[in-house]
């Protein structure tokens, strides 16, 4: 057992939560435990409040996917009254499927009562638990060695000896707030309450994107069941309503399909010990291409011997142009169409398609070797692999499909492929102009007068941190990556200073987004060193060293890895 003075948990979604979790499992038993969140509600974080979703949003995970909590989510469900998601369960609780994706706030309910269940738990450990609801902390700062002072909006400052930052997904309103009919994001959901008699564009194809689609359509329509199929009748008063989904490569995400067993164990990736072991005998550096080969190549060839010798000669770069060939050629919702049968028969059959499954497990491993990558493996990462990861690991229901295809078969939903070079700009009167070239390449300026950017959540740098205290004294950085060739950092540092960081003598950093953290999710300083007792595991803070950095299974393996850390 370890005994802390004081632990401050600044949010208290589901980060916060699985590490209550561990601290309970690890015997980590703080004298006072802090909860400061800003929301009425612990434990459902945004996606699972109705700060993130509405009746009709799903979550992409099942049952039988929830990382372990005290009490089974069937377990849960059979005691509540389900008559809001009808769709969800039969009325006798009969019917539970533990493979189907669960209502969103539904699942936001399982996770507060768990958080509930938890605190219990801790409090019977005589920690003494101070919970904090609709308490926005505004700094945190460090005059002192043994603690930190969390600041409230109020005014009032609490001193603590761990911090550790779970603040979730920040979604910005800069455009909301100065332009009529521009959205930053589709969350709070409740923000849409008028109709729309005309057509509305939306930035990405993401599941962000998926989740304004759905909120527009109950708005401006109606769905009906015919047999196995569903219709979407468009409102009488809202015909010249439609939807067009813009995007840069075209891609619709990729569907659930019959998973064959969590490939979230930490049982099979680099373990810290084997990550520093292999950088002591690869000059400072873990390989991207040794990565891929470990955790995706050899896995799959396990899985399907005769898809691993189509593909093991291939580098990463050949891989995702293979991959991506067939959806480069085909229209996007034939695509869509052809995917979905696809994911019918594998969850009919119950096989999994083993590439994809192991796709999404590899996204998964190479969040812990990423900070040891070098600048050129990084750069490789996101310019190659993360576009078809992010398309494969989206995991759409097949409910949302069918939406989806019920809009696009009533002509109400299209997307356009756009470049690079398409931007937008604020109409005067409402809306926005949207500047793109169209695949026939014409030059396009068109005018919606509902425009919601929906690519997910975005990364939150340095300067924007809201903590002036940590940034003024040093305590966290900027993330940043050497690069392996000192010629190849200065060509880059040529081309484009403001991403490459030069220091004596003649040794050049790739900026990454977020943070600076290490393996334990600590927070480093300007130096590289580790600020004591400060971690950081809040989402927007630290994607720039974690790619793949969301999700229950993500919050349940960071929060482990930092209480272990604590003992």
């Amino acid at each position: 057992m370890k005994n802390i003075d004081s632990i401050a948990l600044i949010g208290g979604g589901p980060a916060a939560l699985f590490v209550v979790k561990h601290l309970i499992a690890e015997k980590v038993y703080p004298k006072e435990l802090y909860i400061f969140e800003k929301s009425e509600a612990l434990g459902s974080g945004m996606p699972y409040s109705h700060y993130g979703a509405n009746f009709e949003h799903v979550a992409n995970v099942s049952a039988n996917e929830l990382p372990e909590l005290p009490q089974s989510f069937n377990d849960f469900v059979t005691k509540k009254d389900l008559k809001d998601y009808p769709d969800f369960v039969s009325p006798n609780h009969k019917n539970i499927n533990e493979y189907k994706v669960i209502p969103r706030l539904l699942l936001g309910n399982y996770l507060e009562d768990q958080f509930n269940i938890l605190l219990k738990t801790a409090g019977q450990h005589n920690i003494k638990v101070k919970v904090f609801k609709n308490t926005k902390v505004v700094d945190i700062d460090r005059k002192n060695d043994d603690f930190f002072t969390v600041i409230t909006e109020s005014g009032d400052a609490h001193n603590v000896s761990k911090v550790i930052i779970c603040t979730g997904h920040q979604w910005s309103s800069e455009n909301e707030t100065r332009s009529k009919g521009w959205y930053d994001s589709p969350y709070p959901p409740s923000k849409f309450e008028r109709t729309s008699d005309h057509p509305v564009a939306i930035r990405g194809t993401s599941l962000t994107a998926v989740d304004a689609v759905k909120t527009l359509a109950r708005l401006n329509g109606t769905y009906i069941k015919e047999n196995d199929d569903l219709k979407f009748k468009i409102n009488e008063e809202n015909k010249n309503f439609s939807i067009t989904l813009f995007s840069k490569r075209g891609f619709l995400p990729a569907l659930r399909f019959h998973s064959e067993g969590s490939p979230y164990s930490e049982g099979w990736i680099m373990s810290h010990d084997e990550i520093q072991k292999y950088k002591q005998e690869h000059n400072g550096f873990v390989d991207l291409d040794y990565v891929f080969d470990l955790n995706f190549k050899q896995p799959l060839r396990k899985k399907n011997e005769k898809f691993y010798q189509e593909i093991k000669d291939l580098t990463i770069e050949e891989f995702v142009e293979k991959m991506l060939a067939l959806r480069e050629k085909l229209d996007s919702f034939q695509l869509f169409k052809a995917e979905y049968a696809e994911a019918e028969k594998s969850i009919e059959r119950h096989q999994t398609i083993a590439w994809k499954e192991t796709l999404s497990a590899f996204s998964y491993a190479i969040n812990y070797p990423a900070k040891h990558f070098s600048a050129e493996d990084m750069m490789r990462l996101r310019k190659t692999l993360l576009p078809l990861i992010s398309v494969i690991i989206a995991s759409l229901p097949q409910s949302s499909y069918k939406e989806l295809i019920a809009l696009y078969d009533a002509g109400v939903l299209n997307l356009i492929s756009v470049d690079d070079e398409s931007y937008i700009e604020s109409h005067e009167e409402e809306g926005i102009i949207y500047h793109y070239t169209d695949e026939e390449g014409n030059k396009k300026s068109d005018h919606y007068r509902l425009y919601i950017d929906a690519i997910g959540q975005q990364p939150v740098q340095f300067n924007s941190i809201p903590f002036e205290g940590l940034k003024n004294g040093r305590f966290i950085s900027s993330g940043y990556i050497k690069f392996r060739d000192p010629e190849k950092g200065k060509s880059e540092f040529e081309k484009d200073s403001s991403h490459i960081m030069k220091m004596e003598p003649d040794h050049y950093y790739l900026r990454v987004d977020g943070l600076n953290i290490n393996d334990h999710f600590q927070a480093l300083d300007y130096y590289g060193k580790v600020t004591e007792n400060l971690y950081i595991m809040a989402v927007p803070y630290i994607a720039g060293l974690n790619p793949d950095y969301s999700g229950l299974d993500f919050c349940d393996t960071a929060g482990k890895r930092i209480v272990q850390s604590l003992l």
